[in-house]
């Protein structure tokens, strides 16, 4: 045996030692994906429930939403009716009510500023004969009134 032939056979095992390993290499690749493949699959059906909960959940706020929004809508429309209402409403009142009210209590005002005209008339006709023709009318003093301000002239 040669130098030449005991190289050759020394290539030859390493070259079937690469061959194994590499064999062994596919091999542990091979559970490993398989490994993964069922670790995903797991973890897919572990939270397919969460999804679609929180989708369900999802969808259930966008629904209430919805409903909320419609009713604030609705509240407002109420409320501005209401207030237009309220406002016609005043304004009728007013009118109706408060304009012939504020006219009966200027005839009632009349009516008292006439009786008071009347009965001023009467208590000074009581108070004072009447004037007699040609004679001068005295004047009645002022019992309120200071003397200083009787005697002043100015």
């Amino acid at each position: 045996m040669n130098l030449t032939e005991v190289f050759l056979g020394l290539i030859a095992l390493a070259v079937l030692a690469m061959a194994a390993g590499q064999v062994v290499a596919a091999v542990f690749a091979a559970r490993a994906v398989r490994s993964l493949g069922e670790t995903v699959s797991r973890l897919e059906r572990d939270v397919r429930p969460i999804v679609a909960n929180v989708q369900a959940m999802s969808a259930d706020a966008a629904r209430a939403a919805a409903i909320a929004t419609a009713q604030v809508e609705r509240a407002e429309r109420l409320l501005n009716d209401a207030s237009k209402r309220v406002e016609e409403t005043m304004g009728a009142v007013q009118r109706t009510i408060l304009g012939p009210a504020r006219d009966g209590m200027a005839i009632i005002q009349s009516i008292k500023t006439l009786f008071t005209a009347f009965r001023d008339l009467s208590s000074r006709s009581r108070r004072q004969p009447p004037p007699v023709a040609g004679q001068i009318p005295v004047a009645v003093p002022d019992p309120g009134a200071d003397d200083d301000h009787a005697s002043f002239i100015g």
